[in-house]
């Protein structure tokens, strides 16, 4: 008799279920050597989403094409778009007060003579014709602001020039997974969980289901979102807040149609305001944005009214609009001390929620997918397996935590709030010790190593802008030359001269894929039932607009 899981349950759907569910489908079953691991998705039909869009990372393209989806059909599906690099906007001012702009790009550039070039910045400055840090280094900052894609028009699904992820509607992504997903073998059921069950060991060993009955539980994956139905609920598993580190604990979301659709950024935004910071994440059929700030600093209204400001001021709500219908939504920031409790693995906000500034939500469901899949475990669910995926996902857990927290360690800004996310909070031991030993040698591969998602380069593209380095003197500075400099900086001008004058404009190239011009802007319906009719439900799925899920 065999010893493996033969039978896996997922519980929750959006992102996190689905993307779980694909990646375990194709691992397990698509290359098998004997009958599948049976996959059953239950999902409430009952509960709703907020209409935001979703950046994500450069690893999203590559887990697609991994698990054969395609490219065409998941721009016109999920309305997404391109993205370069985020662009930060007033998170430091300058010895002026005036706002800082600076670019956090996907791309890195190679060793030069052997030296991180950022020590060669440091020493001689900017290329002539460049604007900052991240323009002397790579060719992301010059195409962002040009508003070109990444590929040539006609090109091949992930075929690209440079490096890129998406700006997706997280909502439409699930329906879309999940028309995928359940065409190959998943099974998929729209029903409400009364009960969690365990059995004599502590282990889940059946879900009451509202309509279905029973349902018999081998293995269990908690996508139940922040309620964490089965990993903190039914088991009992404590979260640890990180609200010591990060101050922001509220998010007010709210869709925009374009302003004018032609004009699509190939980047991410996130701007500061007095409490927080906005996202901006531009879908091809509309705008996503919100505010992410703390309740400490700023009561539901005076954010609001804060944020209309910003949008007003930035173009994407007109003068003589009236305010946005808002919801105002907490934000549990942290992880549970445990992802994997006996037969039990959370992952998506079941598990943890840090917030969003470096679109890590879908990125952290990957690995989290791919850690089960390369650690999964036989009937016995070996306490050692669990252990190990614990410690994985909690290191990338505190990675993600440390990045974050080192974005608003490093500004100046002079309101409270700004002061009290560096002075008031407890920086973690291994952020500390990363920012004390960068006082005297750069960032490098060795003081970022173990990483999952953020290395040296990420932290020089943040950090140098706002002057974390401005001051030090860097001993190798002595050992690099002004002609590697400007030989690299040539070579990087003829890189941006040929691309900027390659490449398509972003919007016709998202247009070209799609092969037909946007939809037009609508709010969010209900996400469109699984058990509609066909037609119905796939006229539904391609307008429906549905969201980053805090809840």
């Amino acid at each position: 008799m065999s010893n493996r899981i033969e039978r896996l349950t997922i519980l929750g759907g959006g992102s996190a279920g689905w993307i779980t569910a694909m990646l375990l489908d194709t691992s397990l079953n698509s290359r098998r050597d004997g009958p599948p691991v049976e996959i059953t998705l239950i999902e409430s039909p009952k509960l709703g989403t907020i209409g935001v869009g979703e950046a994500t990372v450069a690893s999203m393209a590559r887990m697609m094409a991994q698990c054969g989806i395609d490219e065409a059909e998941f721009f016109r599906r999920c309305n997404a778009s391109f993205k370069m690099s985020v662009r930060f906007g007033n998170w430091s001012q300058d010895s002026n007060g005036q706002p800082i702009e600076f670019y956090h790009p996907f791309n890195t550039p190679p060793y030069l003579a052997g030296m991180l070039p950022a020590y060669h910045y440091h020493r001689y400055g900017p290329h002539q014709g460049c604007s900052d840090f991240a323009d002397s280094m790579v060719v992301n900052t010059a195409l962002v602001r040009a508003r070109k894609g990444p590929r040539a028009i006609g090109g091949k699904n992930y075929e690209s020039s440079i490096g890129y992820a998406y700006h997706v509607d997280a909502g439409l992504y699930g329906n879309f997974l999940r028309d995928i997903v359940t065409k190959r073998g998943v099974r998929h059921i729209l029903d409400e969980v009364t009960e969690v069950r365990t059995d004599e060991r502590g282990h889940i060993s059946e879900l009451q289901l509202a309509e279905g009955g029973t349902h018999a539980v081998e293995f269990i994956v908690d996508c139940s979102g922040f309620r964490s139905r089965v990993l903190q609920q039914a088991l009992g598993e404590p979260f640890d807040s990180f609200s010591d580190n990060l101050l922001c604990d509220r998010a007010i979301p709210v869709q925009l149609p374009h302003r004018d659709v032609t004009k699509i950024a190939p980047c991410t935004q996130s701007t500061a305001l007095g409490a927080g910071w906005v996202w901006r994440v531009p879908l091809y059929s509309r705008v996503g944005t919100g505010y992410v700030y703390s309740s400490a600093f700023r009561s539901e209204d005076e954010a609001a009214a804060e944020f209309f400001q910003h949008l007003r001021a930035v173009g994407d709500l007109p003068a003589d609009a009236p305010d946005p219908d808002v919801r105002v939504i907490p934000m549990k920031i942290g992880r549970t001390r445990r992802a994997w409790v006996k037969n039990c693995v959370a992952i998506g906000l079941s598990g943890g929620f840090i917030e969003p500034l470096e679109s890590t939500a879908i990125f952290i469901i990957e690995i989290a997918a791919r850690n089960l899949v390369a650690l999964f475990p036989d009937k016995g669910v070996s306490p050692a397996v669990a252990a190990h995926y614990n410690k994985i996902m909690a290191r990338l857990s505190d990675e993600v935590r440390d990045f974050i927290v080192s974005h608003y360690l490093t500004s100046n800004r002079p309101e409270p709030f700004w002061r009290a996310a560096r002075s008031d909070v407890v920086v973690p031991d291994s952020l500390q010790a990363r920012m004390e030993l960068w006082r005297h040698v750069l960032p490098d591969i060795g003081s970022t190593m173990p990483h999952t998602l953020f290395n040296y380069w990420n932290y020089l593209y943040t950090l140098w802008p706002k002057g974390y380095f401005d001051s030090e003197s860097f001993p190798l500075e002595g050992s690099i030359s002004r002609q590697a400099w400007d030989r690299f900086g040539a070579e990087l001008a003829a890189q941006k001269q040929q691309l900027l004058s390659s490449l398509p404009d972003h919007y016709e190239l998202v247009t070209s894929i799609r092969g037909d011009a946007p939809q037009a802007f609508r709010a969010s319906p209900e996400p469109a039932p699984s058990d509609l009719p066909e037609t119905l439900r796939r006229r539904l799925g391609a307008q429906a607009t549905v969201p980053m899920r805090f809840s």
